[in-house]
């Protein structure tokens, strides 16, 4: 895992887009920050070898390929496997199938956007406040 790598944050709704990158400049976190609108156009970019992303957070419905289908592509690809990068779905929609279909796919989290920015800053900064402190494989 990357700590200092970027934060990719794949959102098609560009306001939500706007309030998570207050957020992020709000709580100075250093990596920076890239979004994508749909789910093929992030795997496009996962897939090269020079990105090492720090954290994947993405919405389930997404125009292309939604948020499922890239974290399958993401789980069964050997490569982007080594990498090491924490999925976590971060989305409006929820209910028991979508969780239980994400952590059936290994996703490291499932995470319901809050309404409110102070609630969405205190969840954002759980999420990669933790994933800092985690240790990976490939850290040493």
């Amino acid at each position: 895992m990357n700590k200092n790598g970027e934060i990719i944050i794949i959102e098609d709704d560009t306001d939500d887009q706007f309030v998570m990158e207050i957020v992020f400049e709000t709580l100075k976190y250093p990596n920076k920050r890239v979004y994508f609108k749909d789910g093929l156009a992030a795997l496009e970019y996962l897939q090269h070898p020079s990105s090492i992303p720090f954290l994947i957070l993405s919405d389930i419905n997404l125009p292309k390929l939604n948020g499922f289908e890239l974290r399958e592509k993401l789980h069964t690809d050997a490569e982007l496997q080594i990498k090491c990068i924490p999925y976590l779905f971060f989305s409006t929609a929820i209910n028991q199938d979508m969780v239980i279909d994400a952590y059936s796919m290994s996703a490291q989290g499932f995470f319901v956007k809050p309404s409110s920015i102070e609630e969405l800053t205190e969840t954002i900064k759980v999420m990669v406040d933790y994933w800092k402190k985690c240790a990976a494989p490939n850290n040493f």
